[in-house]
């Protein structure tokens, strides 16, 4: 049977992750005891029920965490099961924000800080990231992202030939997208909104694209911005991120940052990336 560990820091994601996976067909289980993972995968073979696999998840509020955990891994793969350990992290920045907004208190101690239960949780999960077999930082996923990163792992799909680049365009005035990795201002660019013969269209039109990409500005920019991101996205890579958000914003978010937003966009296609696209504002404008 195909078992997979869901474990990790709270606050990282693993319950979005759950739901992903009962979405795909998996068993899934929260909490349960690590004395009990063979016991419970023998129930679910005999039941003859039709699932994927199974689904454990264990973390800090586990009190046997940190006693044979390892041991039972080993048991499981010994006797004919595929045991999958995937770790969820993100930084201690982004816990604590989301620590914040729920008004949660830490699991790992209750009488503790959220920065002090962090720490806390970290050094009691360490074995457990060590043994991971795949290690997935959420710090820049929306539960969108999230979700399709999760659904990627588990049909074989992630890693580097996967990576995703997400392009944003967005508008100042609404605020900046908070989930963007990379956040970019285009407001240097001759605005087409004062042009009356160019205001009603947006950047996807080819009259304002043009008005924007020809200016000796735009094409500095994104020659320049490229020479970055050429550096940028295989150490993004290389940390093991699947996931990247570049957000591009001009005051309204229709006109300069949707032309540079497509054609990045267009670039990152042409080198054979998977590409997402955005367009936040282009309505509002």
């Amino acid at each position: 049977m195909r078992v997979i560990v869901i474990t990790g820091m709270s606050g990282s994601g693993k319950s979005t992750a759950v739901r992903a996976l009962e979405d795909e067909g998996f068993y899934c289980i929260d909490n349960l005891p690590v004395r009990l993972f063979r016991q419970f995968i023998e129930l679910i073979e005999k039941s003859g029920d039709n699932f994927k696999g199974v689904v454990l998840v264990t973390d800090v509020r586990g009190r046997d965490l940190s006693v044979g955990i390892l041991d039972s891994f080993r048991e499981l793969r010994s006797i004919g099961h595929t045991l999958e350990v995937i770790f969820f992290d993100s930084s201690d920045e982004v816990l604590i924000r989301r620590f914040s907004e729920t008004r949660r208190r830490h699991p790992a101690d209750e009488n503790c800080t959220v920065p002090e239960g962090i720490r806390i949780e970290r050094e009691r999960l360490a074995p457990l990231r060590q043994n991971a077999t795949l290690v997935m930082d959420t710090s820049e996923f929306n539960v969108h992202q999230l979700k399709e990163q999760v659904i990627l792992a588990v049909r074989g799909e992630t890693g580097s030939s996967h990576f995703t680049v997400e392009v944003l365009s967005f508008g100042f005035r609404y605020g900046i997208p908070l989930d963007a990795s990379l956040v970019m201002d285009v407001r240097f660019l001759p605005n087409p909104h004062f042009i009356p013969e160019l205001k009603p269209y947006s950047g996807l039109e080819p009259v304002v694209r043009n008005f924007v990409l020809e200016k000796p500005a735009a094409i500095d920019f994104l020659e320049r911005f490229n020479s970055l991101l050429e550096l940028l996205i295989p150490a993004y890579r290389s940390e093991g991120k699947s996931y990247l958000t570049i957000a591009i914003g001009c005051t309204g978010g229709r006109h300069r940052s949707v032309a540079i937003a497509q054609a990045l966009a267009l670039k990152f296609e042409s080198d054979g990336m998977k590409v997402r696209i955005n367009h936040r504002d282009i309505e509002k404008g």
